[in-house]
């Protein structure tokens, strides 16, 4: 059961019983018995042709039950309001998990031309400047033995080599913040901040815009922000005693 949720979720798109029982290797007579049960208690849903199977609402219930208990992310509305508020841009709240960020909240930009987005999207952790925040947390060894090598790349500007991007780390260690610059969608730059909390990886926040909109004066200015921004919820986060 757990192993279609998971599958389910990864793939973000509707899966058929044989293309399940052909991931997880089990025999599809079994796996339909789960899917039934499943099914009956909303854990997950078939389309109008009875064939393909996605997350259903007892899915999203459990995910949104997370978000509300987890002291990070309920504590973060206010201040990620304020950062989009203030820039005008996409922010995000995201969560190292493995070699993966998972995005835990976030505020649209005001513009129409825009990245997409949606909470629970997991991204690979060296192409996204959240990702990068929190691993430059790390020392190189420790980053070497986090992530999965060869890395992927995404995009042209993806940095796969593991100098050039332990040099990145080194680099955002120093000044306390990272950047994707196209790495993750092209002609998309992004700045985050590592709060530095313990959950496992870390959290960071970040904020996004078209290269058009975000030069390199803009990104610094919006670097800024996003390290008050960090500022604020660590203090928020102090003041409860709760890191």
């Amino acid at each position: 059961m757990l192993e279609v949720l998971e599958l389910l979720g990864a793939e973000g798109a509707r899966l058929s019983l044989a293309e399940l029982a052909g991931t997880m290797a089990v025999p599809k007579s079994s796996l339909h018995a789960i899917l039934r049960t499943m099914e009956a208690r909303h854990w997950v849903d078939l389309d109008p042709s009875g064939t393909r199977y996605s997350l259903g609402l007892k899915a999203l219930l459990t995910g949104t039950a997370y978000l509300e208990g987890d002291d990070v992310a309920s504590l973060a509305g206010p201040v990620l309001d304020t950062l989009a508020e203030e820039t005008g841009e996409s922010v995000h709240l995201g969560r190292l998990d493995g070699t993966d960020v998972v995005y835990l909240a976030k505020r649209e930009s005001r513009h129409a031309l825009r990245m997409y987005s949606a909470v629970g999207r997991r991204l690979p952790a060296h192409a996204t400047a959240l990702g990068k925040a929190m691993l430059s947390l790390y020392d190189a060894a420790e980053v070497r033995m986090r992530l999965n090598w060869p890395l992927e790349r995404l995009t042209p500007d993806t940095v796969t080599d593991p100098d050039a991007l332990l040099s990145q780390l080194s680099e955002a260690r120093l000044r306390g913040w990272a950047m994707d610059d196209g790495e993750n969608s092209p002609d998309i730059r992004c700045v985050a901040v590592a709060l530095g909390t313990g959950h496992g990886g870390g959290d960071a926040i970040s904020c996004s815009a078209p290269k058009s909109r975000m030069d390199d004066a803009r990104a610094a200015e919006i670097a800024l922000a996003v390290t008050e921004a960090a500022h604020s919820l660590r203090t928020l986060l102090k003041r409860l005693g709760q890191h």
